[in-house]
């Protein structure tokens, strides 16, 4: 065997993972970790991850890189399964590894999607998070090197390209006259008009600009789908969490998009038991869920992170932050399956993908034939909901 990644954390992690193995594709024996450091769960996935790895590859030469390995570095580097540590800021860089800098394509394999990184860091400085850490400050790529990229995507026949980042909102900012993610995403229509499907990572409600706003009610080939990094519910704890958005903004924003495009679905990540969060401000972190119907989430339960302001704070214990997070997950899949159950008997545009499923426009999964190529797009009209699943 030669190179493996393993990847942990966010869709900028999957898209960096997948340039890593074209990038080390010539590589001897080697095992990558590509870590994560957003919560302490995810730190110790890491280091579950590297025993897994040592132990399935004894022999080969095994190296972190993420965030993961820049906030936990000295951690990392004293298990004796890890062999080197590579900084996330240089993890694309072939120097780091001695490899050549233009290593052939990997063209092995069917794709399905097109992971694009157009932004790497965050200037923001919400007091829970270490990812400015493990990031660095916002850089952007410009519109011809995200063109380029995607035009490697296309040349492979895929149909879906996911525009990533750490802030992916905040693109432009450090570019010259500050584009828009809306100008960019304009871009990209403009140059590929036979892409199928335009789909964004998480994006941050208050850097929602004009012609971004425009492009998610408006162009059928930008997918309904928005997840915001919403994080709470409740005002006092946004502001102690130095979010730029409160509920309203994120309750209006949501009401104009559903007003224009009424099968657009939300997504929303959610912090469960952050310092100092009352019965009343989980109660209004339940409560957003169901204003704001949200229907794809990802809860995480808050864990004090090294250096974050938030790690000073009065602490929730333990017992409490897990049932919150709980209760959060169950209200979300009571809107979920309550979302689902409305999809069924209307057709649907899916994207087929390994092992016999796939993704609607809107993101639900939907259950295809195996027969069905990975990749290719196929109409479907669900019959039924099975276990989360949409099914003809």
């Amino acid at each position: 065997m030669t190179v493996e990644v393993h990847s942990l954390g966010c869709r900028l992690n999957i898209s960096e993972s997948e340039t890593l193995r074209g990038l080390l594709g010539g590589a001897e024996d080697l095992v990558v970790v590509n870590s994560c450091a957003v919560t302490a769960e995810a730190v110790r996935q890491t280091r579950q991850a590297i025993r897994r790895a040592r132990k399935a590859r004894p022999e080969a030469r095994l190296i972190v890189t993420g965030c993961a390995a820049e906030v936990e570095r000295a951690m990392l580097a004293a298990m004796p399964e890890v062999d080197g540590i590579v900084a996330n800021t240089a993890k694309l860089d072939p120097r780091a590894w001695n490899v050549p800098p233009a290593p052939k394509p990997r063209e092995e394999r069917a794709y399905t999607r097109g992971f694009v990184q157009v932004q790497n860091g965050c200037d923001h400085a919400c007091t829970f998070c270490v990812i400015p850490q493990g990031r660095g400050p916002s850089r952007s790529r410009t519109v011809a090197e995200v063109l380029e990229d995607i035009l490697v995507h296309t040349a492979r026949g895929v149909q879906e390209i996911v525009l990533t980042g750490v802030d992916l909102t905040s693109w432009g900012s450090d570019l010259d006259s500050s584009p828009r993610l809306g100008a960019l995403c304009e871009a990209v229509l403009a140059r590929f008009p036979a892409l199928p499907r335009l789909r964004l990572s998480s994006i941050d409600g208050a850097e929602v600009d004009e012609a971004l706003f425009e492009l998610l009610c408006g162009e059928a080939r930008v997918m309904p789908h928005v997840h915001l990094s919403l994080q709470h519910g409740d005002d006092l704890i946004l502001k102690r969490m130095k979010r730029r958005h409160s509920r309203a903004d994120a309750v209006r924003l949501v009401a104009g998009l559903k007003g224009r495009r009424p099968d657009i679905a939300i997504g929303a990540d959610l912090i469960a038991g952050f310092p100092t969060e009352s019965e009343d401000a989980h109660a209004a972190n339940l409560s957003i869920i169901e204003e704001l119907d949200v229907v794809h989430g990802h809860v995480f339960p808050y864990s004090p992170r090294p250096g974050t302001p938030a790690a000073r704070m009065p602490q929730i214990d333990g017992d409490t932050i897990r049932r919150r997070a709980a209760q959060l997950r169950e209200t979300i899949a009571g809107t979920r399956a309550r979302w689902l159950a409305g999809l069924v008997g209307q057709p649907l545009s899916v994207l087929a993908e390994r092992g016999g499923t796939g993704h609607a426009q809107n993101y639900a999964k939907v259950r295809v034939p195996e027969s069905t190529p990975a990749g290719t797009l196929v109409r479907v009209t669900p019959a039924r909901v099975v276990e989360g699943i949409l099914e003809a």
